[in-house]
């Protein structure tokens, strides 16, 4: 009789230790599906967000590297002259750089904007000069030197702080309190989109100086200019074109694209992720 109960013990235990290892195993399975979905989704996100407002990004950023003032009357002007001289596509022209650029940032941004959340919620409850990618990076290593790839990083690393924090708080938060109001645990989808415009307008704004003195540093050897540091060049902007019509060149127009560009990007990120989710569930995508 002893000894048939220390086997029934033993039984029970092994089997015990196998139901654990089996969910520790689901667990990890788990995360490992939720970061390459958010990998996945926010790269998504990030590619179809900037190639919406692609035209206006461009024209707002020869506005930013240009010491002549403009009005945004001008620069919507600009696009459509651009498209009469160059066509519907010109409106692109460098698209492909950029994606290069942000589809990893946005697929890393989201990814660990989501996993932060969830660690966080358990502990506290001009005209092209260049023909392709490729030409860019050999022709400014060869004359401008490898160094100046890397103009204008401090700036950028101190404008992704402001705006990337304040971009996912006053989404999140807007997500928290239509839930609480609305009793709906989902927003629909152009909730979403107003939601992320918001969280845009407030992020870029808060950010605007910071990528005004990014981009007069990282186009230095284009302009003549020699801007070395973030603070000589925030000083020489203000000197030479004034605090708000130097620091803020483009705002207008960046209010119209930002609101853009964030809302789509978090609401195609939200759908993508629900979407990814019911596709796993219905077993169309392997768990």
């Amino acid at each position: 009789m002893g000894s048939e109960l220390k086997e029934t013990r033993m039984a029970l235990t092994q089997e015990d230790d196998r139901k654990v290892k089996q969910s520790t195993i689901k667990t990890e399975e788990l995360k490992q599906r939720t970061v390459i979905n958010s990998l996945f989704s926010g790269a998504f996100a990030g590619a179809v967000a900037k190639t919406a407002v692609a035209p206006l990004d461009r024209t707002k950023i020869m506005f930013q590297v240009s010491s002549n003032r403009f009005s945004a009357k001008e620069a919507y002007k600009l696009i459509y002259r651009t498209y009469l001289k160059n066509g519907f596509f010109s409106l692109w022209r460098g698209n492909s750089a950029t994606m290069v650029r942000v589809v990893p940032y946005a697929a890393i941004q989201f990814c660990a904007h989501e996993q932060y959340k969830v660690i966080l919620g358990s502990y506290y409850g001009f005209q092209g000069r260049y023909s392709n990618i490729l030409h860019v990076f050999i022709r400014i290593s060869r004359d401008e030197g490898l160094k100046t790839l890397y103009r204008g990083f401090a700036p950028t690393v101190l404008g992704v702080i402001p705006y990337a924090g304040l971009s996912f708080f006053t989404y999140e938060t807007l997500k928290k309190l239509h839930a609480e109001y609305s009793g709906r645990s989902q927003p629909y989808p152009y909730e979403r989109l107003i939601f992320g415009a918001c969280a845009g307008l407030i992020g870029q704004s808060s950010s605007y100086p910071l990528d005004v003195v990014r981009r007069r540093m990282q186009t230095a050897g284009v302009t003549g200019h020699a801007y070395s540091t973030i603070i000589g060049t925030m000083w020489e902007i203000i000197r030479e074109e004034g605090l708000i019509r130097g620091l803020y060149k483009g705002l207008s127009m960046n209010w119209v694209k930002g609101p853009i560009a964030v809302g789509i990007s978090f609401m195609t990120f939200d759908l993508t992720q629900i979407l990814l989710d019911k596709l796993q569930k219905q077993g169309y995508i392997a768990r």
